[in-house]
């Protein structure tokens, strides 16, 4: 039934190249030197006007130059499709530019971000900027890469929880994960027809909705990887944790695993949907090879899913926890720090630099204020968290039992 069950869920994951390549446009070449010429054109002209008195005017003209030219002529999502960290870098730039120019910063420090941001853009243009040919084996390594990169996040954060459910004699419960996954496919597939086909929102739409999906991860995988961990001693004790299953996995708590389950996956799903989209549009003609990748890719992913949870199971328990919360801990970091950055480039955020700080993007850390106060907090939170357990295992250790 487990297996049915599997598969279920991954039947509905095929729908996601389905309403990627449903929906591509026609082919769209970008022309990667002309964009960044007319940005390089652009951004000078916004530079030369810098008056620190009035530089939100100067950072607006830069906020429509991401939107109205780097993510509207396509550039931002080939980048994306290629390399997704490079294209987080970019964005992080156009951040600084943007930051630091409505904050009234110095000429001095405003023409720097926008020399760090040229010189990123140049190296786009030299890196992504030859079409790459379309033939069937470069297609079909294309789909294969979208739906693993993408997915192995999710398929980390789904096997830990199935695992744990596995773990405290609770697989029944499962079907709370796999539902998530599958309402997950569902509202990405939705959320990509919305946003291309109905709604066709664009720029700081998609950023705020990206934006708003991953501090609610981030907020849900830190809840979880708390309750995982308050969890780590009393399963020392297999009675103790069976005749508490009831208990411990609660109506609430169950809510949470599955909204964890769900917001792995649709964090990624709509963007994998309209990777596809792009991909079928640059790729004319290769509609079998990008699906052989994108089948390929998934059993890739449950291969990969079938291994972890073999392993993970045969892990003492007391450290399965501590590496599942460490896992869903670190994620929730990173999905905090990235969260707020698409919600500063949508224009929900402010956007204050910080000097010094590094650009690190697979910690979801950024050059901003806001950002590291977002992560701070739950750094705080996990070293609060952390003093409560130790006194309540301390008062635990002396308290005689029965």
């Amino acid at each position: 039934m487990t297996v049915l069950r599997d598969w279920r869920v991954l039947s509905i994951a095929v729908l996601l190249v389905w309403a990627g390549a449903g929906h591509a446009e026609k082919p769209v070449r970008v022309d990667f030197a002309a964009v960044v010429a007319h940005l390089n054109e652009a951004g000078d002209v916004v530079i030369e006007d810098y008056d620190p008195g009035n530089g939100v005017a100067s950072a607006d003209r830069f906020s429509d130059l991401y939107f109205d030219v780097f993510e509207s002529s396509g550039m931002e999502q080939v980048i994306g499709l290629r390399e997704p960290r490079r294209k987080t870098a970019l964005e992080a730039q156009f951040a600084a530019v943007i930051g630091s120019a409505g904050s009234g910063e110095p000429r001095e420090k405003v023409v720097a971000a926008w020399q760090a941001l040229k010189e990123g853009l140049e190296s786009a243009v030299r890196d992504f900027g030859q079409p790459v040919h379309s033939g069937f084996w470069t297609a079909g390594l294309q789909s294969f890469l979208i739906l693993l990169r993408e997915g192995f996040e999710a398929i980390l954060v789904i096997t830990a929880l199935a695992t744990y459910l596995r773990k405290v004699g609770a697989a029944d419960r499962i079907r709370v994960i796999y539902h998530g996954v599958g309402w997950a496919l569902v509202a990405s597939l939705t959320t990509a027809y919305l946003l291309t086909v109905v709604l066709r929102i664009s720029g700081a739409g998609q950023e705020a909705l990206e934006g708003v999906t991953l501090l609610i991860a981030a907020a849900v995988l830190f809840y979880v990887s708390y309750w995982l961990i308050s969890k780590r001693e009393a399963v020392r004790w297999q009675a103790y944790v069976r005749g508490q299953i009831d208990k411990a996995l609660s109506r609430g708590s169950l809510l949470a695993l599955g909204s964890a389950a769900f917001l792995a996956v649709y964090r990624e799903g709509a963007e994998t949907a309209l990777f596809y989209q792009a991909l079928a549009g640059q790729t004319e003609g290769q509609g079998i090879a990008i699906l052989a990748g994108f089948a390929a890719a998934c059993l890739a992913l449950a291969a990969v899913y079938w291994g972890m949870r073999g392993a993970a199971f045969r892990l003492p328990l007391g450290l399965f926890f501590a590496v599942t919360a460490a896992l869903l801990y670190y994620l929730a970091v990173s999905f905090a720090g990235s969260g707020v950055l698409e919600l500063q480039e949508a224009g929900w955020i402010s956007i204050t630099p910080a000097p010094g700080i590094p650009q690190w993007p697979w910690l979801g850390l950024f050059p901003s204020w806001e950002g590291v106060a977002a992560q701070g907090v739950l750094v705080v939170l996990a070293l609060v968290a952390a003093a409560w357990w130790w006194m309540r295992r301390q008062r635990s250790a002396v308290v005689p039992s029965g």
